[in-house]
């Protein structure tokens, strides 16, 4: 079946004689196959050396070598389009580590020798541009009709990060995966430790940036037992909740419904990047301090299952976890306000309290806090979806404040105490610092109710 290619990169293809045995290969078939927006294009090139294939794209525009060890050229051409052409190669793991491989370029491999290299069956997938026909070596279009994710071939073992990829994979398409692929996961969970912490941050943000069905890929953690190098999500397996509450079940059955449950939100859906990142890893985080101290007590006569004190108690193993897979710092502060604030809908709305969380939440905000809230309420199927009645008061009262989308900002300055006659020394800190608690509490609101606030304590 023709897939589209852009008309520049198929003149480009079509005019450029080394090029004649290119093809169109991994997550763009794959998606165009699905009917998925193809974003990024890229090309592996048989039959040319690395020198000659650059030479020849750049009469179409500037080349960037992403590394010539792993025979990768970036052009971008006149347009402003880019696309990398890859010169395909052989691996053989002579170490252990990420970096433990010889490559050799052969201008002999065939496509399939190239296919069999790549990780799942549904991105060994090529593309013929100049005869409209997808090369399939190992069924990989039989797998993405049935929405199965299966390993290509044994060279899968070489890289432990495709266990990974397959969390975030079967996440973002919602697939199952294979029993043998499942099995060939677990007996490599040892070689976990071989790898870099920027490349397992990287599978972990596409999880939270790109999921359809999260639960998808924890679940995946969970059945080839790579769960365990993630210590902190695994603690949530068999910690027990209140059935009244939680009919759903344990804390890591709860979690991965409430993960569902964030992307089916249109706030989430129309945010930016960094954005789903750092709700989705809140939400993810949200009752890791619940295994710590989840117990038995007597309440209102009879014995429930509580956890008092989990939202601050959950602050530490968010952090850890984030370090762990290495989040930028950027995501690292707004998680951890939002796990520790995550039942604050159920106190009671005033001015003060809802001023004094806005300003607890920084840099997140109400609003995001509310979609964390919401995320969990709707995590506890049978029970229906919907935004909950404390979020929906703590909106309202937040958006009468004007501190729904930020926190509060100090209305008095410094330069405010200079012109009441003081002098700038140690004491302005101190004073400032009481006129934003004053501030926080509602006794002053603007810029005249501020300065009358400031004569009255002077005087």
């Amino acid at each position: 079946m023709p897939l589209f290619v852009p008309s520049e990169l198929a003149r480009l293809l079509a005019e450029t004689p080394e090029l004649s045995r290119a093809f169109l290969v991994g997550g763009c078939v794959r998606d165009a196959l699905l009917g998925l927006a193809v974003k990024d294009f890229d090309v592996e090139v048989f039959g040319v050396g690395y020198e000659a294939l650059t030479k020849a794209l750049r009469r179409w525009g500037r080349v960037d070598f992403v590394g010539q060890s792993f025979g990768v050229a970036k052009l971008t051409t006149g347009s402003g389009l880019a696309y990398d052409f890859a010169i395909p190669r052989r691996d053989r793991k002579v170490a252990q580590g990420h970096k433990g491989f010889a490559v050799e370029f052969d201008a002999g491999i065939t496509p399939q020798e190239a296919a069999s290299r790549r990780d799942f069956t549904i991105n060994a997938l090529m593309y013929d541009p100049r005869c409209g026909e997808v090369l399939d070596f190992f069924n990989g279009q039989a797998d993405l009709r049935a929405r199965v994710l299966r390993h290509t071939s044994d060279a899968f073992v070489e890289d432990p990060l495709r266990v990974l990829r397959g969390m975030q994979f079967a996440a973002r398409f919602n697939l199952s995966v294979a029993p043998e692929t499942i099995a060939l996961c677990r007996s490599i969970k040892a070689s976990f430790s071989e790898l870099a912490v920027e490349r397992v941050g990287d599978e972990w943000w596409k999880w939270a940036a790109k999921s359809t069905v999260p639960s998808v890929g924890l679940r995946f953690l969970a059945d080839t037992e790579w769960l365990e190098h993630f210590p902190e999500v695994a603690a949530l397996r068999g910690t027990v909740q209140n059935p009244e509450w939680h009919p759903e079940g344990d804390v890591f059955t709860h979690t991965a419904h409430c993960c569902d449950a964030l992307v089916k939100l249109p706030e989430w859906q129309g945010a930016e990047e960094e954005s789903r990142v750092a709700w989705m890893l809140a939400v993810l985080a949200h009752d890791f301090g619940k295994p710590a101290v989840t117990h038995e007590a007597l309440r209102d006569g009879r014995m429930r299952i509580v956890s008092p004190g989990h939202e601050e108690g959950g602050v530490e193993p968010a952090l850890r976890f984030l370090g762990r897979i290495h989040v930028p710092h950027a995501i690292r502060d707004r998680v951890p306000p939002l796990v520790a604030n995550h039942l604050a809908h159920l106190q009671p709305v005033s001015d003060r309290a809802v001023r004094r969380l806005a300003k607890r939440l920084e840099p997140e905000t109400i609003a995001g806090l509310c979609i964390i809230v919401t995320a969990d309420h709707n995590g506890r199927p049978p029970k229906p979806p919907c935004v909950p009645e404390g979020v929906q008061r703590l909106l309202a009262k937040a958006e009468e404040l004007r501190v729904k989308d930020s926190a509060p900002k100090p209305i008095l300055q410094g330069r405010h105490l200079v012109a009441a006659g003081l002098k700038p020394g140690r004491e302005f800190k101190a004073l400032l610092h009481e006129a934003f608690e004053a501030q926080l509490e509602g006794k002053f609101a603007d810029l005249d109710g501020a300065e009358a606030w400031l004569r009255r304590r002077l005087a």
